[in-house]
């Protein structure tokens, strides 16, 4: 009989503490797929953020970092100077990149620094409450903002992946979701492709990943899944948003 699927040896077989209908765990099979496919689960060091994905080094089968909070690209960046032959990756969620780690996620595009980051967002601080994020959506409620995100006084969330696309190296840099079967497949083939990039020393490369958190939003794995698709994609829209071989010129910039 053939098998159509099976456990992915780029994961532990451990059980993991995200809540019910949090799309974490789908997001990391996702990534252990890729490296395991790839072949380089040998050669590949990831960083753990601070937040919901701060144990992320206890289910990926791989050498792992801790970084402290936002400082994960920091990390990322010595480990692959010191060791440019190695793949090296980040999975950072909203709070850990948007806020506190922003100056190091720009600072580290910019400069073109060859490793991957897998951007979780949820729109929402999960782990320390469920406080507003720099992703939340206007009007959501959170532990902050109870009546809502007011954008004349907290702003409006902030597109990270097209911020980055903006800068001038070239990168790599791309939407996708977790919500469906369908929208997964997706998320892999482009995952799979941003390790690519970085395999062959091309450039910087970046997927947002959206996420649910049921618990932090306050409804049931369902109806997070049905409000992401209402409520997150068309502030979000999903799709490759920057490409190395758009790049005027054609010349890869970069250490």
């Amino acid at each position: 009989m053939k098998k159509i699927f099976a456990y992915t040896d780029g994961l532990t077989r451990l059980p993991t503490h995200y809540c019910p209908g949090c799309t974490h765990g789908v997001i990391h099979r996702v990534v252990g797929e890729v490296i395991d496919e790839l072949g380089i689960r040998g050669t590949t060091v990831g960083v753990a953020p601070v937040g919901c994905a701060v144990l992320a080094y206890k289910y990926f089968n791989c050498d792992m970092f801790e970084a402290s909070h936002g400082r994960a690209p920091a990390v990322a960046t010595g480990a692959k100077r010191c060791r440019p032959e190695m793949s090296v990756f980040t999975y950072q969620g909203d709070g850990d990149l948007a806020s506190i780690g922003m100056a190091e996620i720009v600072h580290a595009a910019n400069r073109g620094e060859k490793f991957t980051v897998i951007f979780v967002n949820n729109a929402i601080y999960g782990m320390t409450g469920g406080q507003m994020a720099p992703t939340t959506m206007p009007n959501q409620r959170s532990t902050t903002t109870p009546f809502g995100r007011d954008v004349n006084l907290a702003g409006y969330p902030i597109r990270v992946a097209e911020m980055l696309s903006t800068l001038t190296t070239p990168a790599y840099v791309s939407r996708v979701s977790s919500h469906t079967a369908e929208q997964t497949v997706r998320a892999k083939e482009v995952i799979k492709k941003a390790f690519q990039y970085q395999i062959a020393g091309t450039c910087f490369t970046f997927v947002e990943v959206l996420s649910t958190c049921p618990t932090n939003w306050g409804l049931s794995p369902r109806e997070s899944n049905k409000w992401l698709e209402k409520e997150m994609l068309p502030y979000y829209p999903l799709g490759d948003i920057k490409r190395p071989e758009d790049f005027e010129g054609g010349q890869h910039a970069g250490n």
